[in-house]
């Protein structure tokens, strides 16, 4: 068995808690009360579609590498 490794983001969600969602797999996202609660649910999250994709006959998708920067803009933006 071979171990495989997804990047994962989280965010913080307004109303509370944690989202977290898999860039390489479309769709594969969750959440949780506290980010050790996220990162468990999106362990589980990501077994599930690898287990639908391997049903379906379907390959799993490499990750991509990427990139994230921030970009500060000035308001009050001019109409």
């Amino acid at each position: 068995m071979k171990n495989i490794s997804f990047s994962v983001t989280y965010e913080e969600a307004p109303e509370g808690g944690y989202v977290a969602f898999v860039p390489t797999l479309p769709g594969c996202h969750t959440q949780g009360d506290t980010i050790e609660e996220a990162e468990k649910n999106v362990q589980e999250a990501i077994e599930l579609y690898l287990e639908s994709l391997k049903a379906h006959g379907e390959e799993i998708p490499q990750e991509r590498r990427t990139l994230q920067g921030k970009i500060d803009i000035q308001l009050p933006l001019s109409a």
